[in-house]
């Protein structure tokens, strides 16, 4: 999809206001990607800013991936602690709105890619997180859980910046879906549900390049399927909508 003119993109605003207005109780379903975020000054990890070329020894997707984390933890935590963490990051208006569309009883549940927990922070309740949680953290040998501060600390204390469990020394893992590794099926599942009982399907902020998530969209069977997005998706042409614009401004009503 082209850029759209912003007169055709002011129109397509008010049909996806309105659609959302008219969809029944419950009706909602939300699927986003990194691009929910980088409003609230989350970088998408994957963009080209020169960061990983100059810092860092391999591409990211190999750096964030469960053979790398065991083969090359301190590097992992570099990584990922420095590029994946972000805790002075605070909802904006995409998470806000959600949750109060929650709140009203329009969206019956947020799915999300992100691992930044700002779902719930803005009030949302029911949100698949199909990727983990960086707020979460536990123990690979006893399976103690432990928060991102902790984590943080641990890292900080150990001699070879690997944080480890005070009780057991096993090493401390991020909750987090690391490529070679599987979706938690649980969580799998409850989206794949969500989205199939959907009659609106809003997809936001994501190319839908990453499987097995961005192969859910094709359980979607409801009314309407809109698609927010700053550059064009190759599912594009499966949508009622596309929408070429900052996720936050569309969901500025």
């Amino acid at each position: 999809m082209a850029e759209q003119p912003r007169s055709q993109t002011s129109r397509d605003l008010e049909t996806f206001r309105r659609w959302v207005a008219e969809t029944p109780v419950g009706g909602m379903v939300f699927f986003g990607g990194a691009g929910v975020s980088t409003e609230s000054g989350i970088p998408d990890f994957r963009s080209s800013d020169g960061l990983f070329v100059q810092k860092y020894p391999c591409p990211p997707e190999q750096m964030v991936s469960r053979s790398f984390f065991d083969a090359r933890p301190r590097e992992f935590f570099d990584f990922y602690c420095e590029r994946m963490i972000a805790l002075d990051a605070r909802p904006n208006q995409a998470h806000r709105k959600l949750a109060e569309l929650e709140r009203a009883g329009a969206c019956a549940a947020v799915v999300t890619q992100n691992i930044d927990g700002l779902h719930q922070e803005a009030g949302s309740k029911n949100v698949f997180e199909l990727h983990g949680s960086a707020l979460r953290n536990y123990c690979r040998k006893c399976r103690a859980p432990y928060t991102v501060e902790q984590l943080l600390a641990l890292r900080a204390e150990a001699a070879d910046g690997v944080p480890r469990c005070p009780a057991c020394g096993g090493i401390v893992k991020p909750d987090v879906v690391l490529y070679e590794e599987p979706l938690d099926e649980a969580v799998l599942q409850g989206a794949l549900v969500a989205i199939q009982q959907a009659d609106l399907l809003v997809v936001a902020g994501t190319s839908l390049a990453v499987y097995p998530a961005a192969g859910l969209i094709d359980y979607f069977t409801g009314n309407r399927l809109v698609i927010i997005n700053r550059t064009p998706a190759p599912r594009d042409r499966q949508a009622d909508l596309c929408i070429a614009a900052d996720v936050g401004v569309a969901f500025d009503f």
